[in-house]
């Protein structure tokens, strides 16, 4: 612990399990905290911090990384809103989302946040009415079943990278995502997977060819400062965006 006294780390933060690690930003050091089961009670009403984070808040430059299951918001929500209150930056926030009310009221709570955020990972979004609201883009983002991602979501978003699995958008959308790129839209865009079964070869084409036609294309913004190559797979699409030179 004291080879890590005011550097820069990771904070691994279980709290379903009550379990800490702390890892120096390569990972080369770590130590865990054995923690009491009244962990999650707070340690002052007043106050509402929690004794084990505030000591690791003063004794290190903590980035911290959190798997949360919204199911159970009543144990996740002291916690996460006193992190989010001192704007603790996250390396990794997971979010298992399954649909009720108290989720969704957690949710939008969190993300108006998510800035703080560079890996965001977001799963089970059951409930197709729920429409979260990112006033705020973490620098990552994953989303496994992403069927209510929409096109709206994707034209607005700030990423660097962007994940998308199980995916509902199709050829129509793609071509006119990469449009946008290319018109200088997704400024900070780096890296684009999309994954869905609407993205197929013989439908609408993207950008005038089809999927065979695209896979391993090169592209330029309109302006030539970005270049990207484009990759297809069965019922997928990959852009990886590169300074042109």
């Amino acid at each position: 612990m004291a080879r890590l006294y005011s550097q820069k780390v990771i904070v691994d933060l279980d709290i379903l399990n009550q379990r800490i690690e702390v890892h120096s930003e390569n990972y080369r050091d770590s130590f865990k905290i054995s923690i009491y089961p009244d962990f999650l009670k707070r340690h002052n009403s007043n106050t509402q911090h929690f004794s084990a984070i505030e000591h690791l808040l003063k004794m290190f430059q903590c980035k911290f990384s959190t798997h949360i299951r919204l199911y159970n918001s009543d144990l996740y929500r002291p916690a996460i809103s006193m992190l989010l209150d001192r704007q603790v930056e996250f390396k990794r926030l997971s979010i298992r989302h399954n649909g009720s009310e108290d989720e969704n009221l957690l949710f939008n709570e969190i993300s108006s946040n998510f800035g703080l955020v560079e890996y965001l990972r977001i799963s089970c979004f059951s409930d197709h009415s729920f429409k979260p609201v990112f006033t705020l883009w973490p620098q990552k983002i994953i989303i496994w079943s992403s069927a209510w991602f929409t096109l709206e979501y994707l034209l607005a978003c700030t990423c660097i990278t962007i994940r998308l699995w199980n995916s509902l958008l199709g050829n129509k959308d793609t071509d006119e995502i990469l449009k946008n790129w290319k018109a200088g839209g997704f400024s900070n865009l780096e890296y684009l997977y999309i994954e869905s079964q609407n993205i197929i070869h013989n439908e609408e084409l993207i950008l005038g060819m089809n999927l065979r036609e695209l896979d391993g294309k090169v592209i330029r913004t309109d302006d030539g400062l970005k270049k990207a190559t484009i990759k297809t797979y069965p019922e997928s699409i990959e852009m990886s965006v590169t300074p042109f030179e």
